[in-house]
């Protein structure tokens, strides 16, 4: 099975190794950032897509993540 985000073989979650740790990190620090700014989970993934420090994994772990709250949101609709 292939990384749901590049073509590297899915070990967890349906994500290659790189992207796993991606969103593992996401996750973690998801708290903080709501704690410290009150922002939401959107809004969250918004500013690590555009963080220039942010790594090339965490980006595209958080357009992926963004563009499926997009589909969802449209889906219900």
């Amino acid at each position: 099975m292939k990384c749901r985000i590049c073509d590297r073989q899915a070990r967890r979650n349906g994500y290659c190794k790189f992207h796993a740790e991606a969103y593992e990190n996401i996750i973690k620090k998801y708290g903080s950032w709501k704690k410290a700014l009150d922002i939401s989970w959107k809004e969250y993934l918004s500013e690590i897509a555009k963080n220039p420090l942010t790594g090339q994994w965490a980006k595209e772990q958080a357009k992926s993540l963004s563009a499926t709250l997009e589909k969802n949101d449209v889906a219900k609709s």
